[in-house]
């Protein structure tokens, strides 16, 4: 940034930087020294007898408050555990380092405090300082929130904003660091539960040759060296497979998928899903795995399995709903879809209906979204919509006695879609047939068809015991667990458009 640009606050700050260096002050030194986090200062305080020796710490953070009082001045810093009072006077930290504290730190600015614990008369720890350290000096002032009236302003509660500087945003608002410990909680939670039950975490191709496992439209790259195209991958399905293949019975991974698709509040190009597989497992193993698995991960992250959302009260303890999709679509809608096989049949029944659909959809698409649209924002209570058409699901198994229809449940909660799960296909001659078919929907036009996966298919020539799967989207498990409504509060830094 060209000094024309800067505000008037941000040229006092450089000057002040200016002052500190003509001073001899190094005002970004190469380390820091730290005896207890704040927390810990705090818990030693605690936990000291009366008659013992004074608790001697070093701890850090960034100035959150200033109050300067003449030769003594109180100060709060904050670090990722928690914030502490500092108390400084200039008969201890002798005069030049309390006027550099005085007229040359600023809020936003870490600090390194050396010095005694000691509890103030309202009952607040602190720590009597008698050593000060500038660790960095902070050009731009944070912005701060002011109250008037009993009312609390935010000057940085603007979305957009926040989503853009989301390092402001973690640096003023608490709350929004609590959520992504939040989310992290919940991912080792998600992670110790398939350890527990013998999964093996593995890591599989990112950029891949083919792209599969999803109906969604791929990120295209381009290896120069082996001049050959890739993709980002959409989903971490066939190559996890491969290794149910290979040998391994139980696999999972948690790792970052890319689709070229919309955003919205529940959908990003980039985030992240965990998939897992399980040999000699069917759909109905998978379901049981999946509600005690999310029930797991609320009670493991927030202390409860239950929760509200959009004024709902929620439970995720198992068992949850089961219902049949045709069922569901049928109870919600008035359709019974297996009365109209043809896309046109289909299509004005929905219009009938009182919906609009689009003209070009299939048949397959007519039912997966859009009339499963109709059933989502119903399935409050944790639901399995189970047992899908054929012609939506190219990589399930079929039912035995239904030829038409696979074994695959998708489940819902607080209104929302959470996750997909098969019986998985490990036929090699069926699945290469529809892959042939989804190839050839692709070379219509039908950009979230999957391309024929030779490898994939030779792989299952191989063999392949019977297997379940199951893909789940962390981000918006994140979403549903803190009561969020998009997904860019759980993510930290989302993709926005890119300003002109």
């Amino acid at each position: 940034m060209s000094d024309e640009n800067l505000t008037d606050q941000e040229k006092q700050r450089r000057l002040k930087l200016q002052k500190l260096r003509e001073a001899g002050v190094d005002p970004y030194p190469p380390r820091a020294r730290r005896t207890h986090t704040n927390t810990q200062a705090i818990a030693a305080l605690e936990g000291a007898a009366e008659d013992s020796p004074p608790v001697e710490v070093t701890v850090v953070g960034r100035l959150v408050s200033i109050r300067v009082m003449g030769k003594s001045s109180f100060a709060h810093i904050e670090d990722g555990s928690g914030r502490i009072q500092l108390y400084l006077r200039r008969d201890a930290l002798g005069e030049e380092t309390y006027d550099m504290f005085r007229y040359d730190l600023d809020l936003g600015d870490f600090v390194e405090a050396t010095g005694t614990l000691f509890l103030t008369r309202t009952g607040e720890s602190s720590v009597r300082v008698e050593q000060l350290r500038l660790l960095s000096k902070a050009l731009r002032p944070l912005p701060v929130v002011k109250e008037k009236d009993g009312q609390v302003f935010d000057a940085f509660s603007d979305k957009e904003q926040r989503y853009r500087q989301r390092y402001v945003d973690l640096a003023v608002n608490p709350e929004v660091r609590e959520l992504f410990r939040t989310r992290a909680r919940i991912v080792s939670a998600v992670r110790r539960f398939l350890d527990e039950r013998g999964f093996v975490e593995v890591e599989t191709p990112v950029l891949q040759p083919i792209y599969g496992g999803a109906a969604a439209r791929p990120f295209t790259t381009y290896h120069n060296q082996l001049k050959q195209k890739l993709y980002l991958r959409i989903s971490d399905e066939l190559y996890l497979k491969r290794l149910i293949a290979g040998g391994f019975e139980r696999v999972y991974e948690i790792g970052r998928d890319f689709r070229n698709e919309g955003v919205s509040f529940k959908h990003n190009p980039e985030f992240t899903q965990i998939e897992f597989y399980a040999a000699y497992a069917d759909y109905n193993d998978v379901m049981a795995l999946t509600e005690e698995m999310v029930a797991y991960a609320a009670q493991e992250a927030l202390g409860t399995t239950k929760l509200v959302r959009n004024g709902y009260m929620i439970d995720l303890s198992p068992p949850w709903r089961r219902i049949r999709l045709r069922d569901a679509i049928r109870e919600h809608t008035g359709i019974d879809y297996e009365e109209h096989r043809d896309a046109e049949s289909l299509y004005k029944a929905i219009v009938e209906m009182g919906g609009t659909p689009e003209r070009k959809s299939n048949w397959g698409k007519l039912i997966d979204p859009t009339l499963i649209n109709y059933v989502e924002e119903k399935l409050i209570q944790p639901t399995f919509l189970y047992d899908y058409p054929l012609e939506v699901s190219p990589l399930a198994k079929k039912k035995p006695d239904e030829p038409n229809v696979v074994e695959r449940f998708e489940f819902f909660i607080g209104g929302l879609e959470m996750g997909n799960a098969f019986s998985e296909i490990n036929d090699p001659i069926d699945q290469r047939e529809r892959f042939l078919a989804s190839s050839q929907a692709l070379e219509a036009g039908d950009e979230e068809a999957h391309p024929l996966d030779e490898d994939y298919v030779t792989a299952l020539s191989y063999g392949m015991p019977p297997t379940g799967g199951f893909g789940m989207g962390i981000d918006r498990l994140t979403m549903l667990l803190t009561g969020k409504e998009s997904l860019r509060e759980v993510i930290l830094f989302p993709h926005l458009r890119t300003k002109d």
